[in-house]
């Protein structure tokens, strides 16, 4: 009886330990973009090495493939997702109430955590198209980029600065971008841009599907749109990458992933510490990490403040 006692008594505390451990267990939240993209494998990245040791941490991780930048920025800003991957003007906007958050005024509470991967604006367009540069898509049907993405909204600021009004394209589609290469190859249009890290397997899918080429982004108006915003940069996408025998010249932004001073320093710093403490790992799960480097994630491209538990965690390794 005594032993019978003392096993039910074992059984009722086992059960509440495991009672208050799933209490205790915090569930997170990644904002990305579409499944084709560079943002949903480098959320699955993050998530997988937060995930490694949930039983040390109590914390659970776990993806959503979004719209992209903007609406994960909003998302954040509403509470209803802890963080997101952003491209860095639309951090810069987002934070200043600038552009496309005009309305909304400034997210004062938008945090950096880091940057990850640089993104070309990458544009494919059919081989029989004739466009070798971007200033050839006018009269053209392009994919613009489906509402709330980062991709839609630079379009918008490309249209501006080459002085272009939507009636100059012959067909704006707004398809999201894992429908794009189909299109392409479909001949339902001409040409598509996005904002990519490379090497993009949507990219090389498309080449790969139909006679599709990379097309350059150059000229005064985009030198001048870099020159005048400090969130863009020149790019090149190496010769060779994909069907491409010469370097294309563009420029681009930087992935960045950002959060809210809404999410507790704890889980900020637990993220940011399964991350860079086994770097090496998360620079092997995509291509486009191959070349990232500590110390510039955590200042590139960066224009909120920082999450003060990231900025822990890099002060602690003498980053900062």
């Amino acid at each position: 009886m005594k032993i019978a006692s003392y096993a039910l008594g074992a059984a009722m505390m086992a059960s509440s330990f495991g009672a208050a451990q799933a209490a205790e267990q915090q569930f997170i939240s990644i904002g990305t973009g579409g499944v084709t993209g560079v943002y949903y494998p480098t959320g699955g990245a993050i998530c997988r090495l937060v995930n490694k040791n949930r039983k040390e941490h109590g914390i659970r991780c776990s993806v959503e493939s979004t719209g992209g930048s903007i609406y994960n920025i909003n998302t954040i800003r509403a509470g209803e997702l802890e963080f997101g991957v952003a491209q860095s003007d639309w951090q810069y906007h987002a934070y200043n109430g600038t552009s496309k958050f005009e309305e909304a005024g400034p997210f004062e509470n938008l945090r950096a955590v880091f940057s990850v991967h640089p993104e070309p604006v990458t544009i494919l367009a059919r081989g029989d198209a004739g466009v070798s540069n971007i200033t050839d898509l006018k009269d053209k049907r392009l994919n613009i980029g489906n509402a709330g993405s980062g991709t839609r909204g630079t379009w918008d600021v490309i249209e501006g600065a080459l002085g272009w009004s939507r009636d100059d394209l012959k067909l704006a589609a707004e398809l999201k971008s894992a429908e794009t290469g189909q299109a392409l190859c479909d001949n339902k249009i001409d040409a598509y841009f996005w904002l990519v890290g490379h090497p993009s397997a949507l990219t090389q899918e498309t080449i790969s599907s139909c006679e599709a080429v990379l097309v350059n982004a150059t000229g005064p108006e985009i030198e001048k749109l870099v020159a005048d915003r400090p969130y863009y940069r020149t790019a090149t996408i190496p010769a060779g990458m994909y069907n491409n025998e010469d370097d294309i010249t563009t420029f681009g932004v930087g992935a960045t992933f950002v959060s809210s001073a809404d999410v507790p320093d704890e889980v900020v710093y637990t993220l940011v510490k399964s991350v860079f403490e086994d770097f090496d790992s998360f620079t092997k799960l995509h291509p486009a990490f191959a070349n990232l480097k500590e110390e510039e994630m955590i200042k590139d491209s960066l224009s909120a403040p920082l999450h003060p538990g990231a900025e822990k965690y890099y002060k602690e390794r003498g980053w900062m």
